[in-house]
């Protein structure tokens, strides 16, 4: 091979090396400007539809909630798509999620202790990014039912039949007292859930909310 074309190739690779260096300082870098807010604990889901945090559903059930999950979450609002890793930890304590760019960096960390929300995230997140949201979507998605529905206002979530193994759906004005939807409209659905498997934690997910155009899919690692 041409001794030109074999310095060529070198410094190629070089450069490449160099280049692959200078990204990973800097997102070491970037994951380090951070800051610490606390966060409010409800979130809107729809028109006079919210949702606040519910507490770590132990009820004597302790070895069923301990877990460490790590999972991949694709986001899409409109034509905008994103993608991360997530880390949940649950202890009896705290609730935990920490949310990795695909490089690696840490772009932020939830802590939740049942009545205190603290996030810690990344600067370049900017400050409308609202990664509450994504926690209340993992408690909508694994809470028990009947914990969901005490702190969901506004709206019921139940299990629905469906052609997946498993499906919730959060309805709007729903008479509680009569079990259904109260003007029969199925226009009212706030948000679906639909499980690839019955056991929760190791389906893959997929989550709608159509009067927003947000989709949520989560998949276990």
């Amino acid at each position: 091979m041409n001794s030109s074309i074999i310095l060529s190739n070198c410094k190629h690779r070089l450069d490449t090396a160099i280049t692959l260096g200078i990204l990973f300082i800097i997102s070491i870098m970037l994951a380090g400007c951070s800051h610490t807010v606390q966060r409010e604990t409800c979130v809107a889901l729809a028109k006079d539809v919210s949702y606040c945090l519910a507490p770590i559903p132990l009820d004597g059930a302790e070895d069923n909630w301990i877990r460490s999950a790590t999972q991949k979450a694709e986001i899409k609002v409109d034509a905008s798509r994103h993608e991360l890793m997530t880390q949940l930890e649950i202890d009896p304590n705290n609730l935990t999620l920490v949310g990795l760019a695909p490089l690696g960096q840490a772009l932020f960390t939830l802590i939740y202790d049942g009545q205190n929300l603290t996030s810690e995230q990344s600067i370049l997140l900017g400050s409308e990014f609202k990664a509450e949201y994504l926690l209340a979507m993992i408690q909508l998605i694994y809470w028990p039912e009947e914990a969901v529905n005490a702190h969901l206002r506004g709206a019921k979530i139940i299990s629905i039949d469906c052609a997946a193994p498993s499906c919730r759906t959060i309805y709007a004005n729903y008479d509680a007292s009569l079990n259904v939807l109260s003007n029969s409209r199925h226009d009212d659905t706030v948000l679906n859930i639909e499980y690839s498997h019955k056991n929760k934690w190791q389906a893959e997910i997929k989550l709608n909310i159509p009067q927003a155009n947000f989709e949520l899919k989560i998949t276990p690692i």
